[in-house]
């Protein structure tokens, strides 16, 4: 393979003294990448494999380095740490609705969000897309002053279109308005779908705008994707959950049929720091410092406590992974995790078996069909070997299922943009809501008792009838976990 691969070279570039340099600046690549992984190493297993392979071999695996194992993101961490997160402590001072008992309850939760539990919101569970973005497109008609917009994907069909003339009437009406796109969801995008929008006075942008791939600092940025899912209205109203902006998330794919997903309205104060979480994006983006509305007055018309938690590979601790580690490691009586791709790490899948050792009524609901193959087969082989240790395992079976929840006891209920995968975990910016009332602990709990009823369990029986095919594919599937 190496003789073939020099002889690949040598065709691309005859020149044997050009070579010669390519050759050896491409080993001191290797031996920087090499040396900056012994570094900065989070997993002996995988920088063990990097190692490996740049000494083996440097070409390609140095380019591959750059696309998958290299984060420079000290930049966006100097945004958390001196621009906005600071902010997010200053205004802590001055709200009067901040519910320290529940962050002094759930600690861990409070120190990797930097901002604590805010009470005082109303919150409504939005099941499917017809649900969700019936409400958000009557939050963008009542906008009076912002919009704030951010999704992972956007596709330019029914849906999408329909998104576009009421941000673009709102824009005409004299609402500022940004919006915020991730490069690698919206690949396929017809471009002019925002040149549309930018000619109606719309700021848009990519979320890698200033690191794209062949710019010298910051480059290769393809593999750490923004896959959070916001909208925010005049600084009161915010919209977090599981859909994009496509037919598809509306239930009108022939391919997936019914589209099972969540989102969550939220009206109140907590609403500001899914505005902070969005400008730290939007300045990490643009390098433009946003300077957001923020009501004089800030209303509660709820009792909700919520606590938003944006996560990503900026922060300096893998937060993600260790919020939802001592949130399972907190259930007693019931832990419900609801998750499309169900990729664990070794962390993870020992907090869950530990929780079914409890006695804890721990169960998993994964989609009964996929849409990305490769990650489908690693979730059925995780998840089969969920049953041996006595976790539930539930396949939806009416339609696809893409919610991302988690509810632990009657304690604490999670809805936000997280799979339980290592890419969620640690690679990908994401954003989870947290609830402690009772009033949407039992909403999210019947919800899911729905979504149980139209779902088949796994049982010991079924996995051993699956072909041996199955099984071998599921398995290779699994070997490629950390980057699915």
């Amino acid at each position: 393979m190496i003789l073939h691969l020099f002889g690949w070279l040598e065709s691309l570039v005859p020149d044997q003294t050009l070579l010669g340099w390519f050759i050896f600046l491409n080993f001191l690549l290797a031996l920087g990448c090499a040396v900056r992984e012994i570094f900065n190493s989070r997993t002996s297993q995988g920088s063990i494999a990097w190692l490996l392979s740049l000494l083996l071999l440097p070409f390609p695996t140095t380019v591959l380095y750059l696309v998958f194992g290299l984060k420079l993101f000290d930049d966006y961490s100097a945004i958390q740490r001196i621009d906005q997160r600071d902010a997010r402590q200053l205004r802590r001072a001055e709200m009067s609705l901040l519910d320290n008992p529940e962050s002094d309850n759930w600690p861990v939760l409070a120190r990797v969000s930097q901002i604590p539990f805010i009470a005082g919101n109303a919150t409504e569970l939005l099941i499917d897309g017809q649900a969700t973005f019936d409400s958000i497109f009557a939050g963008i008609d009542r906008a009076q002053h912002s919009i704030f917009v951010q999704f992972y994907i956007f596709r330019d069909d029914e849906l999408g279109k329909a998104l576009a003339a009421r941000l673009i009437a709102r824009a005409e009406a004299g609402v500022v308005i940004q919006l915020l796109y991730d490069d690698v969801g919206c690949f396929t995008l017809n471009k002019q779908y925002f040149r549309r929008l930018r000619a109606a006075g719309i700021k848009v942008s990519s979320f890698n705008h200033r690191h794209r791939i062949l710019r010298v600092f910051g480059p290769t940025r393809i593999n750490y994707r923004c896959h959070r899912k916001i909208v925010v209205v005049d600084g009161q109203e915010a919209w977090v959950g599981g859909l994009n902006v496509g037919d598809e998330y509306m239930g009108r794919s022939k391919r997936f049929g019914h589209w099972r997903d969540t989102h969550v309205h939220l009206n109140g104060p907590a609403a500001l720091a899914c505005t902070l979480s969005f400008c730290e994006d939007w300045q990490w983006a643009t390098g433009e410092e946003l300077q957001p509305f923020i009501p004089e007055m800030i209303e509660a018309p709820g009792t909700e406590s919520v606590l938003v938690m944006p996560t990503g590979p900026a922060d300096v601790l893998e937060d993600c992974a260790i919020a939802f580690t001592d949130v399972i490691s907190r259930a007693r009586k019931r832990l419900w995790i609801v998750s499309p791709y169900f990729v664990p790490d070794a962390e993870i899948q020992i907090a869950l078996y530990a929780a079914a050792m409890r006695g804890v009524d721990v169960r998993l609901l994964i989609p009964a069909k996929p849409d990305h193959i490769v990650v489908w087969l690693a979730s059925i082989a995780h998840a089969s070997s969920m049953i041996d240790h006595g976790v539930a395992v539930f396949r939806y079976t009416a339609g696809f299922l893409h919610q991302k929840i988690i509810l632990v006891d009657d304690e604490v209920a999670g809805v936000g943009t997280v799979n339980f995968d290592n890419r969620s975990f640690r690679i990908n910016f994401e954003v989870t809501l947290w609830f402690t009332g009772i009033e949407m602990i039992k909403a999210v709990e019947a919800m899911l008792e729905e979504d149980f009823r139209y779902s088949k369990r796994l049982t010991l029986d079924e996995r051993e009838r699956l072909s041996w095919g199955m099984k071998f594919l599921g398995q290779a599937a699994r070997l490629f976990s950390p980057v699915l």
